[in-house]
């Protein structure tokens, strides 16, 4: 009795088990799938660094040139010091009182000193000349780092694509890919310029600062990159590889979940610079020209220089590791649903330079780290053969 017993477990364990093996070797050696990929970038915005060829050290400075009255007066240190006889006052609010004459401006008390015509109150000078403007040391535009300034990767649907090849009925290597999507890039905060550094008058405008020094410092705007719906656009391209296994069995159980571990590649192209931003940059390749050519006055002024600017982007590429966690849910022998979660830590660098057509100098160079670090869902329909 106890022989048969036993002879019928066996019988029933080999059967249980050759029907095992059968589901594991009739497993399907791939599939594919296509369906919804929505990607949501993590990461934060990294502010710029940024450098020009300016010499903050130069020999005896750069030459001021003709500057208009306006962009004189806003370079100047609130709080540098004015002779007005035997004293040395701050002049702000650019006000002053001259014994037998009153309050005059210092436009005014320029003028005066260039037409020796103190009285005169409509005598002061629409420019200052050259010869009168002198030289400066510049500083703080050589190099600075743009705080709370950045770029930031926004959301993004596409079309996604997976193809797995199984080694077994549990572990497959899966290729992810897709139509490579538009990104828009969003831009943060602004960035200015804080010049400071010296200007040595000449003539007798240098009498009325002490040493013959006016101290500079000016908070000079480059660009606003947080007020554009976008800074910029790029084609991103993304592909990934990776190593899953998948839980349950083939032909038992539909619902079936999976985890992957792998890398994803960042390549992107097509990119494009919101015009404004773009011009705004232009035009700061003309100030870096033209402090360059002697004519730091002219760079104040906004005035177009020798200069040729280009404005010139570039990203890095890019290799992150990937995790995923998801499930597949049979609908019959061949078809399956596919939903995922992944995650990837990725980062590039932008660089963005503004470049003299003429000379192929590079004028400004600007850099920020961008982290992306996108969170991935996938939803999907496969088929497995």
């Amino acid at each position: 009795m106890n022989k048969m017993i036993w002879g019928k477990i066996i019988v029933a364990g080999s059967c249980v088990a050759l029907t095992n093996i059968s589901y594991a070797e009739n497993f399907k050696r791939f599939s594919v799938s296509a369906g919804w990929m929505h990607v949501m970038p993590q990461g934060k915005a990294n502010p710029f660094n940024i450098n020009s060829v300016v010499d903050p050290n130069k020999e005896n400075g750069y030459g001021i040139g003709s500057i208009s009255q306006q962009a004189f007066l806003g370079s100047i240190d609130p709080d540098a010091q004015l002779y007005t006889g035997e004293n040395a006052l701050d002049f702000l609010p650019l006000t002053f009182e001259r014994p037998g004459i009153g309050n005059q401006s210092l436009a005014q008390m320029l003028g005066a000193l260039e037409n020796n015509d103190a009285s005169d109150d409509q005598s002061y000078l629409s420019n200052i000349n050259a010869s009168t403007a002198g030289s400066a040391q510049l500083k703080g535009i050589d190099q600075w780092t743009a705080q709370d300034t950045g770029l930031e990767a926004k959301n993004v649907d596409t079309l996604g694509l997976t193809f797995n090849y199984y080694l077994n009925d549990h572990v497959s290597l899966q290729f992810i890919g897709g139509i490579p999507p538009k990104v828009d890039i969003k831009g943060k905060g602004e960035i200015v310029a804080n010049m400071t550094g010296e200007a040595m008058p000449q003539g007798d405008i240098a009498m009325l600062f002490p040493d013959g020094i006016l101290d500079l410092a000016q908070d000079i705007p480059i660009t606003n990159l947080g007020n554009k719906k976008r800074a910029s656009s790029v084609r991103a391209w993304t592909p990934a590889m990776e190593v899953q296994y998948q839980f349950g069995q083939s032909g038992v159980n539909k619902f079936r979940p999976f985890v992957g571990a792998g890398i994803m590649y960042a390549y992107f192209n097509e990119i494009k610079l919101d015009s404004t931003i773009k011009q705004d940059l232009v035009n700061a390749g003309h100030m870096i020209q033209n402090i360059l050519d002697d004519k730091a006055g002219a760079a104040l002024d906004g005035e177009v220089s020798s200069a040729d600017p280009k404005v010139r982007v570039k990203t890095t590429d890019a290799i992150a590791p990937l995790v995923t966690l998801g499930a597949t849910y049979d609908i019959n022998e061949n078809w399956f649903g596919i939903a995922s979660l992944s995650y990837a830590k990725l980062s590039n660098r932008a660089n963005i330079d503004v470049i003299d057509k003429n000379t192929g100098n590079k004028l400004i160079r600007s850099s920020t780290k961008i982290d992306i670090d996108p969170l991935i869902t996938y939803v999907g329909v496969g088929y497995r053969f």
